[in-house]
């Protein structure tokens, strides 16, 4: 039967165009990620297999302390205690490692960015000299103690004490009851020493909001220290490497020095004193300060995307199924059904990968100069990114598996692990669907010049005394984006496309909550909680097209013609797959015309086939080592390798 012939189908592709797209994908730090490759590569990740979960935390202590021993762990600290002050590297870094063991991946961020990003971030000198050098060397194991039993995502309710002994200058940390016990804290049940514990400072009787103490929790031998009470979570999902604990406090005191006081500080004398006077900006500029893990974690599961992707191709070019006769000679790449569950995902992963690189260059920047709008801006894309390349990587990971039928079923091709493990990312960091009403708060604020010290709730009722005319009267400009024969592929007009989707969407969200809160007299609480659905609509559509912005963007320098072919298609496929995703939408509000609706299912076929032959390079340009991927099924195919054995 052979491979079925596509108008204008790529060729294969050459060595030379998978290189250059290597090297866009690595961007700009990509000596970090080769490292980062090579280390892995030598930790020996298959002495995992078969261990007993006490035995698996302990392998991947050792593998923490070897990667540590490589200086992985002081990327972010400051050069002065041996790091390298580089947070672009640390997260590339991260986002590589994803390829490897998971449960080592979260033991990394906790330790180094969880853990040792509390000390950096909202710590000051002393606390950096005191307790980063050990963070680096794992000599001084750590947990981030933030999340609570009965409080979750909701940081500034929880209700961990820490109430200030003036006399003692001493701050005093208790945990009131269940719901206000640390939890799902990693590094906790078994191998952590010292904890950055969130908790409601209290001095002198005033409430103070959310702040974070340095809290011992096992002396040198392992043993809890009087007053810490901690207990294992259990078996779990996936992740069963990582010491998932809870943890109680009964009256443990810490002294002063404790507190990280960066953005707050209690005095000698017992004052408590901030150059941030306002609680709600200072507890926002803390939150935003450890930013760094939510992009981190949607890099992670971007990357576990890719290695999803490149064993499910890799089988896809091997694998022979219901040929003509007695021939089993159609690979299952060749069949339209198997090329659009994998290859709409791989031109997915090639726009977030841009959006991500550009990201990461604007919080560098933040961390350089932070507050004010950019901040708020950054805050925003790292949740709309964490929840859109997450809930990518899950939808991935179950086709994947789908189109490697029984093979992907068996444990040994890593499906299983990879699809346990990273489940817990959409909730991780946040749980995606409280970070896209972060995202919508944000684009809302459009219409609002000052939510430094507005909750979601200040921010409705700010935003209903305003008149809403930002992005649309009340006809719309719809003429302009309505054509009965849209150039499917014309970059410009797919931006409009999804630019005119966020806008509408804003607009109408902003337009329902006044009507709601003004024509209906609903509180401002009950009427955001009316319009979760059309908020979480609106962050995605302002994701997408940010990703669809940035890849665009990210190719318009390619100089070699044929890796521009192939990135400029990518881009087209992954704009009409999501204007194919969200067809009813354009529908119902007249940005599509019935036959624009069919062209783009059928133009998403027709970029399918050409892109079918650069499936095998597209995936080998992820640059994933076979010691990584360790899947049988995935054993590379014959270089260019489309319908060979």
């Amino acid at each position: 039967m052979g491979e079925p012939t596509v108008p204008d189908a790529l060729d294969p592709l050459s060595p030379q165009v998978v290189s250059r797209l290597q090297t866009r994908l690595d961007g700009p730090r990509r000596e970090v990620r080769q490292q980062t490759r090579d280390a892995l590569r030598g930790l020996g990740l298959e002495k995992a297999d078969g261990l007993d979960r006490e035995a698996y935390r302990d392998q991947v202590l050792a593998w923490l302390r070897e990667l540590a021993g490589s200086g992985a762990g002081a990327r972010s600290f400051p050069a002065d205690l041996g790091g390298s002050d580089d947070p672009e590297a640390s997260i590339v870094s991260f986002q590589t490692l994803a390829h490897g063991d998971l449960s080592l991946l979260v033991k990394v961020g906790v330790q180094f960015g969880l853990f040792g990003g509390a000390v950096h971030r909202l710590g000051t000198e002393r606390h950096h000299r005191t307790y980063l050098p050990g963070v680096a060397s794992v000599e001084l194991p750590g947990c981030f103690a933030m999340s609570e039993s009965g409080h979750g995502s909701d940081v500034r309710s929880i209700r961990t004490q820490a109430r200030y002994d003036a006399a003692a200058q001493q701050f005093v940390l208790h945990t009131p009851d269940d719901d206000a016990r640390k939890d799902w804290i990693g590094n906790a049940a078994r191998h952590g020493r010292v904890a950055a514990v969130f908790a409601q400072l209290d001095v002198a009787g005033e409430a103070r909001g959310v702040h974070a103490f340095v809290v011992p929790l096992r002396d040198e031998d392992g043993n809890l220290l009087d007053g810490v009470e901690i207990e294992d979570c259990g078996d779990k999902m996936g992740l069963q490497g990582v010491d998932n604990g809870r943890i109680r406090f009964s009256a443990v005191r810490v002294p002063r020095e404790a507190l990280l006081d960066r953005y707050g500080t209690v005095t000698d004398d017992g004052s408590y004193e901030s150059s941030i006077t306002s609680p709600g900006a200072r507890f926002f500029t803390m939150i935003g300060a450890l930013v760094q893990g939510r992009i981190c974690i949607g890099a992670a599961g971007l990357a576990v995307a890719r290695s999803g992707l490149t064993i499910a191709v890799r089988w896809g070019e091997r694998r022979r199924q219901f040929g003509t006769g007695l021939d089993m000679d159609t690979p299952l790449m060749d069949y339209l059904t198997h090329q659009r569950r994998l290859i709409p995902p791989i031109a997915e992963s090639y726009a977030l990968q841009a959006a991500f690189d550009h990201l990461v260059k604007e919080y560098v920047e933040v961390l350089e100069a932070p507050g004010g709008e950019k901040q708020r801006e950054v805050e925003a894309l790292a949740a709309g990114l964490k929840a859109v390349a997450t809930w990518h990587m899950t939808r991935t990971l179950q086709d994947a598996r789908e189109c490697c039928g029984g093979k992907g079923y068996l444990s040994e091709n890593r499906f299983a692990s990879l699809m346990a493990d990273s489940d817990v990312f959409t909730t991780f960091e946040g749980d995606n669907t409280v970070l896209l009403q972060l995202v919508a708060k944000t684009l809302l604020s459009d219409y609002a010049s000052q939510f430094e010290d507005l909750d979601a709730v200040g921010m409705v009722r700010h935003l209903t005394t305003r008149s809403v005319t930002r992005f649309f009267s009340d006809a719309g400009p719809l003429g302009r984006f309505t054509r009965d024969d849209p150039e499917l592929r014309d970059a410009s007009w797919q931006a409009s496309m999804l630019r005119a989707r966020e806008e509408r969407l804003v607009d109408s969200l902003a337009r329902r909550l006044r009507r709601l809160v003004q024509g209906e007299g609903m509180d401002a609480l009950r009427a955001l909680s009316h319009c979760q659905d059309h908020a979480l609509k609106a962050a995605v559509a302002h994701v997408e097209r940010i990703a669809h912005e940035r890849f665009t963007l990210s190719i318009a320098d390619e100089q070699d013609q044929p890796t521009l072919e192939v990135l400029s298609r990518l881009r087209d496929l992954y704009a009409l797959t999501v204007l194919e995703r969200d067809r009813a939408w354009w529908l119902e509000h007249g940005f599509f015309e019935r036959d624009t609706g069919k062209a783009v299912q059928k133009e998403v076929n027709v970029l399918c086939g050409q892109l079918r032959p650069a499936a095998l390079g597209l995936v080998e340009s992820f640059a994933i080592p076979d010691e990584l991927l360790r899947a049988p099924i995935a054993v590379a195919p014959q270089a260019s390798g489309a319908g060979t054995d």
